[in-house]
């Protein structure tokens, strides 16, 4: 060995490292706003969505697989997790839906994009080439199913028209209803969900799951494509009628769901039950990750919960108190974490998510406590129709809103949190983050 080449390896080793803290430095600062510089807090967002990151979580869980393997990736972290398939199988063939492009994933398998929220005729594209995709396998083949969150929208098969769908599903995402109750009522108007690609395949399946659904119910999660449905079309009509949207949903739906309907139930046929679902990653992974991080960063931190539910300006009413009660009763620093997926009952015309509603209700109720920050974001990098992850509220947030003339009881009131948290500079912009395990909020003091 040349006498100089310890010390190569180690020049090596230094740039390396040099390069891996760069990369980690401008990922972290991903999270930064106007308020949220800290990098204590800013490490902890970080380590929270990495420990979800989907390329790991599939290489981590994927077994050994042998003979004809074929790769299906649905929903917004299909890219990433399709690239773990092939890089740990040699694939026969594969397909990615998802809903953003990418330059930088495998060219070893065709990328398709579906709508989302609202799904478009992409989806229903996308719908039918999944459908054509695993129809065509042998019962000797094995199909790798790489399901995340978004798949429910991304990919249609419908028994409606689409215009119909659309109405539907505005309709549900405006009501308040949860994501357990909408896709409750999509699984029983389409021919993918609800254990659809089993029905329309010969081979074996294993499924890889990335939960974005509190608790991990697999039915729910894009819809259950690989799972049987538990629910009937009764079960869907009921909810129409709790929101009391049954008058404004096309008449083509109610036809489906209406008792006696003789049209055929998909959901109804016999599935075949050798296949496998597996989650990878979820909402409890992703606040544990944060626990071991805001902990050596020097914090007294604790989970709260990963079922934070109900409508979002009341949870973030809840959430704010629960800050400020605890203030008396912690030593600081403390952050407390919570994981969950509110709703929003829109009654306005604003621009917005339930996280950006969620900090917003916060406003007031945080005014003028002194080293508080309440931050909450979609893990998916986006909250709403919008391009913002999530919002930062501080006890400095309800005065400075004032100084500029905003009124934040107002931007609550018709759903208008977006320009309020604009204008404030504490939107929180990341990007699509590639990953999907509903939403997380982080209750912090220093």
């Amino acid at each position: 060995m040349p006498a100089n080449s310890g010390g190569h390896l180690l020049l090596r080793h230094t740039l390396s490292k040099i390069v891996s803290d760069m990369i980690t430095d401008m990922n972290v600062n991903r999270f930064a706003t106007r308020s949220l510089q800290d990098p204590r807090v800013l490490r902890i967002l970080f380590a929270t969505l990495d420990a979800v990151d989907p390329f790991v979580a599939v290489q981590k869980h994927l077994p050994k697989i042998e003979g004809n393997v074929y790769g299906l990736g649905i929903g917004k972290a299909a890219l990433p997790m399709m690239d773990a398939l092939v890089e740990r199988i040699p694939l026969a063939s594969g397909l990615a839906i998802t809903k953003f492009a990418s330059s930088s994933h495998s060219s070893l398998y065709p990328v398709f994009l579906g709508g989302h929220p609202i799904p478009d005729a992409r989806s229903i594209e996308a719908g039918e080439r999944a459908l054509e995709f695993v129809s065509s396998l042998k019962e000797d083949d094995t199909l790798v199913c790489l399901i995340s969150g978004g798949g429910s929208a991304l990919v249609a098969a419908p028994l409606i028209p689409l215009e119909d769908l659309q109405s539907l599903t505005s309709s549900l995402l405006a009501s308040g209803a949860n994501v357990l109750e909408i896709n409750t009522v999509r699984r029983h108007l389409d021919q993918v969900k609800g254990g659809g690609l089993l029905r329309a395949t010969k081979a074996n399946v294993i499924s890889l799951i990335l939960s974005d659904v509190i608790d991990n119910p697999l039915e729910a999660i894009a819809s259950g494509p690989t799972v049987p449905s538990s629910t009937t079309r009764g079960d869907a009509l009921a909810i129409l009628m709790k929101y009391k949207i049954t008058k404004r949903v096309p008449g083509s739906v109610t036809k489906i769901l209406e008792p006696g309907s003789m049209l055929p139930t998909f959901q109804q046929q016999a599935v075949r039950l050798q296949n496998q679902n597996i989650i990878i990653g979820d909402n409890k992974l992703a606040t544990q990750a944060a626990l071991e991080q805001a902990r050596p960063q020097g914090f007294h931190a604790e989970i709260l919960t990963n079922e934070l539910q109900g409508e979002a300006s009341e949870v973030g009413v809840m959430l704010a108190r629960k800050l400020r009660d605890e203030i008396s009763k912690r030593q600081r620093p403390f952050c407390l974490i919570a994981g969950g997926e509110t709703t929003v009952t829109v009654k306005g015309n604003g621009k917005g998510g339930r996280n950006q509603e969620l900090a917003l209700a916060a406003v007031s109720e945080l005014k003028d406590l002194q080293n508080v920050m309440l931050v909450a974001l979609a893990s998916d990098g986006e909250d709403g129709p919008t391009d913002a992850a999530g919002a930062v509220v501080t006890g400095e947030s309800a005065g400075r809103a004032e100084s500029l003339g905003l009124n934040a009881a107002g931007y609550l009131s018709r759903n208008d949190a977006y320009p309020l948290f604009d204008a404030l500079g504490d939107l929180i912009r990341t990007g699509p983050t590639g990953t999907n395990v509903n939403d997380l909020v982080f209750l912090i003091a220093t």
